[in-house]
């Protein structure tokens, strides 16, 4: 066979390579969406079992955002010192860790501490995986790969809420014991064991991002991947534009995000922004509360879960939406439309609550205002699934050049895990003051985010990472 040939055939045989490994390193998506919503179905629970005050409740379920932020910080600088891969193994390591730990605590405080650990790996695994793909990623199919991180998060939320409805029919309730012992909400968090040993087994079969091999100057494997994985025809050529955007052979600095808006990069602020604005939209209020929350205004323990469940489908499907208009549409499009409709139903969530009837303390829903509350609801998290959800992930992995993707992109990150812990630690207090209020307060956020994709955002549709400034 000819070297012509010979090459053609490598790229063919390379044209579904980059999903399957992309598809791989999601792997990390889905133990952050099943590790982060797991503990849904055990909120009830864990207050009764520990005897915790409201504030204390929002605090425990919160405590795995704060090492989430932590791990996403450090996440960056670790993988261009060590590498994706290895980063992604210690993430599967310490989500095992965390998974049996919560499973056997014996008091809030324990909990609260190894809920921390697996937030070190969710906030590592939230970092690594978008640069991953967005590294591993034909320009051309990049969104869509990309999409793969928030397509596996939302598969993980949606069969936690599952594995903990199911644990709630077999038991009874999460504070009730399984036929083969144990309360069930300790086997919520133990199973979070199995996908995590997944990720860590995968992780070691997939090949090293051609980018970070290029910055240290494993020039061979880089060429390697980049033909055989990434389908690229020219490699060579490819490694001297890599080159051409890595000015400095020194490991990257946090420092080197400096810059003279407010002490930082106006693209790193624009990233900051995007995250921040994607959690203050308050979509894990969803995902963390949204059982107690329908048990509160009228639903049963098992009917509260099962709608957890079927608004978890709702975010499944709505991701596929996103990943097939992503590389059509836009980036930015999608951004605009998603945050229009969340102005809308979080606008509609928040009327419905504050003219809601209260009883002993909590609002009841009747039987006009039930369904509109629980359609609002899918119809905000469908909105949120088609743009923010995917849409940010993809363009924290893409939008900065290819010095600074890891370490703007773990500043990024981390300040998303601080707005999401921010937003799921007030949420208890918030609720008790008064549901309107919140979702009041989520409306004005999802508004703001619209006024800045129109001001700041710039499309990133199309565009080689080494084109990124």
């Amino acid at each position: 066979m000819a070297i012509g040939e010979g090459r053609a055939a490598g790229v063919h045989r390379a044209r579904f390579a980059p999903l399957g490994v992309a598809a791989a390193a999601a792997v990390g998506g889905f133990l952050f969406g099943y590790d982060s919503s797991v503990i849904n179905g055990a909120v009830n629970a864990i207050q009764t079992k520990f005897h915790l005050s409201a504030t204390v409740v929002g605090f425990v379920v919160s405590s795995a955002l704060l090492g989430c932020a932590v791990g996403a910080w450090f996440a960056g600088p670790l993988a261009d010192r060590f590498g994706r891969i290895r980063v992604m193994v210690i993430a599967a390591l310490l989500f095992v860790i965390s998974a049996a730990g919560s499973a056997l605590a014996f008091s809030a405080w324990d909990l609260t501490f190894w809920r921390l650990v697996g937030g070190l790996a969710i906030g590592a695994a939230s970092v690594i995986a978008p640069a991953y793909i967005a590294e591993i990623a034909p320009a051309a199919l990049r969104g869509r790969l990309g999409s793969l991180q928030q397509l596996a998060i939302v598969l993980g939320i949606f069969a936690a809420l599952l594995v903990d409805y199911l644990l709630v029919r077999i038991a009874g309730s999460a504070s009730k014991d399984v036929p083969w012992g144990g309360q069930a909400w300790r086997w919520m968090f133990a199973t979070a064991a199995a996908p995590a040993l997944v990720y860590g087994g995968l992780a070691l079969r997939i090949p090293e991002s051609p980018r970070y091999l290029v910055k240290r100057g494993i020039l061979g494997e880089a060429r390697r991947v980049l033909l055989e994985v990434v389908g690229e025809p020219s490699p060579d050529t490819k490694i001297r534009e890599i080159q051409d955007t890595l000015s400095s052979d020194r490991p990257v600095r946090l420092g080197d995000l400096r810059g003279r808006t407010f002490g930082l990069m106006p693209i790193v602020w624009v990233g900051i922004l995007l995250s921040v604005f994607q959690q203050f939209v308050g979509i894990n209020v969803i995902f963390y509360y949204s059982s107690a929350l329908w048990r509160a205004v009228g639903f049963s323990e098992s009917d509260a879960t099962l709608t957890s469940v079927i608004t978890s489908v709702v975010n499944v499907v709505t991701t596929l939406v996103a990943i097939a208009f992503i590389d059509r549409i836009g980036r930015r499009p999608l951004l605009l439309i998603g945050a229009t409709g969340m102005v809308v139903t979080l606008g509609v969530m928040s009327i419905v609550f504050a003219t809601a009837n209260v009883v002993n303390g909590q609002p009841q829903l009747g039987p006009v205002a039930g369904p509109i509350a629980l359609i609002a609801a899918n119809l905000y998290v469908f909105a949120f699934g088609c743009s923010w959800g995917p849409v940010v992930w993809v363009m924290l992995g893409e939008m900065f050049n290819n010095y600074i993707r890891a370490s703007a992109l773990a500043v990024a990150a981390a300040a998303q895990w601080l707005a999401n812990w921010l937003i799921t630690t007030t949420f208890p207090p918030l609720a008790k003051l008064g549901l309107e209020l919140a979702y009041g307060l989520y409306t004005l956020f999802a508004l703001l985010a619209l006024v800045f994709v129109i001001k700041a955002v710039k499309e990133t549709k199309g565009k080689e990472l080494e084109q990124m400034v």
